[in-house]
Formats: C-alpha cells, sequence, structure tokens
C-alpha cells in the first residue's frame, strides 16, 4: 500500500508527476491520490494537457507568438481554455 498523501502535497510535485521524476513508491501515492480525489483531478487534467499542448506545439524556430496560438489553441480544443 502507497503513502496517503494530502491535496497539497499532491499539488507541490504534480509537475514532477508529470515528468516522470518521483520514485516509485511517491509515484504511486500520487497516482492513488489523484484516482480518488475529485478536487485535485482536474488540476492535474489541465497540467498534462497543457504539457501534450506545449509539446505537440514545438518547431525548432517557432516565433514565440505562434507557440502561445498553437498552445492556447490545442488547450481550448481540449475545453482547458476560452
Amino acid at each position: 500500500m502507497s503513502e496517503m498523501l494530502d491535496c497539497e502535497a499532491v499539488m507541490r510535485q504534480l509537475w514532477d508527476y508529470l515528468d516522470g521524476e518521483l520514485t516509485p513508491a511517491r509515484e504511486a501515492a500520487v497516482r492513488d491520490h489523484l484516482s480518488m480525489c475529485k478536487r485535485c483531478h482536474p488540476q492535474h487534467d489541465f497540467e498534462k494537457a497543457f504539457l501534450h499542448a506545449l509539446a505537440a506545439s514545438r518547431c525548432e524556430h517557432s516565433r514565440p507568438d505562434a507557440m502561445k496560438a498553437r498552445v492556447l489553441a490545442a488547450l481550448r480544443a481540449e475545453g482547458f481554455a476560452a
């Protein structure tokens, strides 16, 4: 059984979790919390969608304003931006 984490602890570690930088035990604890927490799960979904949008919009010679537009468009497509 994994360690029980509260919402504050999960939010402090969410980027590390999404980047795969936690120990296996800590990753399991964050994953367990997210699977049952209605408060934290939407933040996880947003940050995960943001990372995917950012990765999808990368170009070697991209202009910052063009990248911003692509990231916002991808977030809108996922329902996270107006």
